[in-house]
């Protein structure tokens, strides 16, 4: 019993996530460009985190009613690199010499 009732809940919440996932796309694809989406798409395969902090980014400017045109490829590089480099780690590699 208990066993069907985690099952069950699980299906709501992969259910759940399917829905805001499909609202999310469909929100990107009103507001970008079918050329901006697939350099979206390419930038999702290699770095996922960033191209989820440029999704986020994108749809509260559409939210909040800030965009004013569609985004092209063009501004979405623009945004990519402001991204980027707001979330951005540095790495500092040191080397001890031995004694």
């Amino acid at each position: 019993m208990e066993a069907l009732l985690r099952k069950q809940e699980e299906a709501r919440r992969r259910g759940e996530e399917a829905a805001r996932e499909a609202q999310r796309q469909e929100i990107l694809r009103r507001v970008m460009t079918p050329e901006a989406r697939a350099r979206l798409a390419n930038v999702k395969l290699v770095k996922p985190e960033l191209a989820r902090a440029v999704e986020d980014y994108i749809i509260n400017l559409a939210l909040s009613g800030q965009l004013k045109e569609l985004i092209d490829e063009e501004v979405l590089k623009e945004i990519l690199y402001a991204v980027d480099v707001r979330t951005r780690r540095e790495y500092k590699i040191t080397f001890k010499e031995k004694r």
